[in-house]
Formats: C-alpha cells, structure tokens, sequence
C-alpha cells in the first residue's frame, strides 16, 4: 500500500510506501490527512491505521546543488532536439555524440557533449562535425539552468479513492524552468 504525500500547502509530491509514511510520522514530519480504513499497522503495544495521505508540516526546503552532468541533463538543455538536424527526438530515441570524438581526445563533458538523432550521429562518426560536413546548431556549453521534465501526480484508475480529493484527474507530463536541485 503507497501513501500520497503533499507539501506543506497541500501539493501533491511523492508517492511513498506506508513504512516510510509512518517513519515520517514518528519523526513528526508529517501529519495525517487521511488513513486506510481496514489497514492497520500493529507493533507489541500500539496499533496505528495505515496512512493513504500525509502533508509536510514544513515546506520543504531545496538547497541549490552544482549542475550535475548526466544523460537526461544533457537532453534537458538541448530540449530533446538533434543538434545537427533539428529534429525532436524522444528520450528512448536520443544519441549522445561527442562533438570531439573520444578517439581524437575528446572528454565526456558539458561542452563536448550534444543530443543527436541516430541518421546524423550515423553520419558523424568517429569524426568531428568539420570533417563530416556537418554543423551544429548550438555550441555545447555548461548550463545556467535547465528545464526540467516532470510527470505531474494525477488520479488514475486503480489508486485509493481517498487521493481523488488531491490530485487532478487529468493527465500529461508538464515542461517547467527551474533551478536543479
């Protein structure tokens, strides 16, 4: 059994397990809005329902981290596009070139590494975009931020009623700008 979880003011942000809802719980966290009616926790001297929902009672603080170099950070700046062609690319789909091959001395970093559809990274090679013929459309480079894709919590089928009352009952993946944390 998952325990939704909500911030201070009430948003949907994580979906846990009831184990860590009621560590929460104990370490006086959370409060909670909503419990499972036939589920019960029992330890030798107290028995606790389960808890379907929790919200912080502090909001949550982000402390603000280096930009991490990862695959999806990479896809994230170049906004899932091919940096030769132009062509959206989904994540499934996504060729990470190096724009100076390894094999020519080239470092796995931010400002040598580009999203690329498979025809153009086919094309490039072990060469670099010049002796290809091809050109890049934007300078790879250490971003400042990046827009960050995340799936929005939204009540489906098969999920306890009592979340209905906090979540929205549509679908779909939301882009936003903000800071990596």
């Amino acid at each position: 059994m998952d325990t939704l979880v909500l911030s201070a003011s009430y948003e949907p942000v994580a979906r846990v397990t009831w184990r860590r809802a009621i560590s929460l719980l104990f370490a006086g966290k959370v409060e909670v809005l909503d419990e499972y009616e036939d589920r019960h926790v029992h330890t030798v001297t107290l028995a606790v329902r389960m808890p379907s929902v929790v919200r912080f009672l502090r909001t949550l603080s982000r402390k603000r981290r280096a930009m991490r170099f990862s695959r999806q950070n990479v896809y994230a700046r170049d906004h899932g596009r091919c940096q030769y062609c132009g062509t959206a690319v989904s994540p499934g789909m996504a060729t990470y070139d190096h724009v100076v091959p390894r094999s020519q001395g080239g470092r796995t970093c931010w400002e040598n590494v580009v999203i690329a559809c498979a025809p153009c990274n086919q094309k490039k090679g072990c060469r670099t975009p010049e002796q290809a013929c091809l050109r890049l459309l934007v300078a790879p480079v250490r971003p400042k931020k990046l827009p960050s894709l995340r799936l929005t919590l939204t009540f489906q089928k098969g999920m306890p009623i009592s979340w209905q009352n906090w979540l929205p009952s549509h679908l779909g993946w939301r882009m936003e700008e903000s800071e990596v944390a």
